[in-house]
C-alpha cells in the first residue's frame, strides 16, 4: 500500500516537471488521438514500473510481512529477539535464498493492474475534481491544488485496492508461509480460500485496507506536492529528477509512519483462518488495536516498519526511472501502431 502511494506521486510529478512545455492549439481529432496514446502509455508504463519496483524490493517486503504477523502466534521472548538480519538469515537458512521472493509472482500479478488502475484513476479523478463549480476558476490556487491531490489520491487508492483486493490477500498468505506450505500457488490459494472460507473470505481485511489506503495515498500525494512546490520556490534550477525522487521518498516515509498500524492490522486480518488456523482476534478493528497494544505494547503497532522504510528510496527510484523510460519508448512506438 505505501509503495504505490509514494510511487504514484513521483511519476505524476516527474513528467509534468520534465515536460512543462507551452500548450499549443491542435485539432480536436488530433487531441483525442494523443489522449488515447497517453492513456495506453500511462497504463502500461505504470503497471510495468510498479511490478519491477516490487520485484527489486521483494525481500524487504516479505520481511515486513513476516514481522507484521509475528505477534499472532509468537511469544514475547521471540518477539524481543527479532531483527531484520536475524529474520533474513533464518529465511535463507530454512527456506533457501529464493524464498526471499516468495509470493512475488502474485505480487506482480497484483501490481500490474493495481498500479495501472491507480495511475489512471488518479488522473481521471483530478480532471473530475477540477470541473467542480468553484474549483475550476481557482485551479491555480495552492489550497485548491492540495485539496485536489489529497482527495484524488485517496479515491484512486480506494478504487485500485477494491478492484484487486483478492490478489493482495493471496499475496500476503503466500509470503507469510514459512516451512509449512498450505497454498501451492495463486490459483490454488484462490480456490482453497473460496472453498474453506467462502467468497467473502477473499475480502478479509478489506475494511482496514480501505481505511488505510485512502489516507496513505492522499498523504503521499499532498505531502509530495507541498514539498515539491516549496523546493521549486526556493531552488528553481535544481534537477527535477532529483527533486521528484527526494520529495517522493519523504512523502512515502510520511505516509508509512501515519498509516502503518492500519497496514499491520490489515495483514493480520488477511491471515485469519489461513490454513485452518484458529482465529486470534474475535473483536472489531478497535478491539484488535487494543489487543495488540496490551500484548505487544504500542511499539507492536509498528512491527516491521524498518524494512518498510528501507525500501522507500530504491522503490521510488526504480519505479520513477522505469516509468519515465517506458513513457519515452511508448511515445515513439504508439504513433506507428
Amino acid at each position: 500500500m505505501q509503495t504505490e502511494a509514494r510511487v504514484g506521486v513521483v511519476v505524476e510529478g516527474g513528467p509534468r516537471a520534465l515536460n512543462s512545455q507551452p500548450k499549443q492549439h491542435k485539432p480536436l481529432q488530433q487531441q483525442h488521438q494523443q489522449s488515447q496514446i497517453g492513456t495506453i502509455s500511462q497504463l502500461v508504463a505504470g503497471g510495468v514500473a510498479g511490478a519491477l519496483s516490487k520485484t527489486c524490493t521483494a525481500p524487504l517486503a516479505r520481511l515486513t510481512i513476516l514481522f507484521q504477523v509475528q505477534g499472532m502466534h509468537s511469544d514475547v521472548a521471540t518477539l524481543r529477539k527479532a531483527s531484520i538480519w536475524h529474520e533474513a538469515s533464518r529465511v535463507i537458512r530454512e527456506e533457501g535464498f529464493r524464498a526471499l521472493w516468495k509470493g512475488n509472482l502474485v505480487t506482480i500479478a497484483h501490481r500490474l493492474p493495481y498500479s495501472s488502475v491507480n495511475f489512471y484513476a488518479y488522473e481521471r479523478y483530478k480532471q473530475f475534481l477540477h470541473m467542480i463549480p468553484g474549483l475550476e476558476i481557482h485551479r491555480e490556487s495552492a489550497g485548491v491544488n492540495l485539496f485536489v491531490h489529497f482527495v484524488g489520491g485517496g479515491l484512486a487508492g480506494i478504487t485500485a485496492a477494491s478492484a484487486t483486493y483478492p490478489l493482495d490477500l493471496v499475496r500476503t498468505r503466500l509470503a507469510a508461509q514459512t516451512n509449512m506450505i498450505y497454498y501451492r500457488g495463486i490459483w490454488h490459494a484462490l480456490q482453497t480460500i473460496s472453498r474453506e472460507e467462502g467468497v467473502f473470505g477473499l475480502y478479509k481485511g478489506l475494511g482496514a485496507t480501505l481505511l488505510g489506503v485512502g489516507p496513505s495515498i492522499a498523504i503521499s500525494f499532498s505531502v509530495y506536492e507541498s514539498l515539491r512546490s516549496f523546493w521549486q520556490s526556493r531552488r528553481p534550477h535544481d534537477s527535477p529528477i532529483a527533486m521528484s525522487l527526494a520529495c517522493g521518498s519523504l512523502s512515502g516515509i510520511a505516509s508509512s509512519t501515519a498509516t502503518f498500524p492500519l497496514d499491520l492490522v490489515r495483514r493480520r486480518k488477511q491471515l485469519e483462518g489461513a490454513g485452518g488456523r484458529a482465529r486470534v482476534y474475535t473483536t472489531g478493528l478497535l478491539g484488535i488495536f487494543k489487543h495488540i497494544i496490551q500484548t505487544e505494547g504500542f511499539r507492536g503497532l509498528y512491527r516491521g516498519i524498518m524494512p518498510e522504510y528501507y525500501k522507500v528510496v530504491p522503490g521510488v527510484s526504480i519505479c520513477f526511472t522505469t516509468y519515465e523510460t517506458l513513457k519515452l519508448l511508448l511515445a515513439d512506438v504508439t504513433p506507428t501502431l
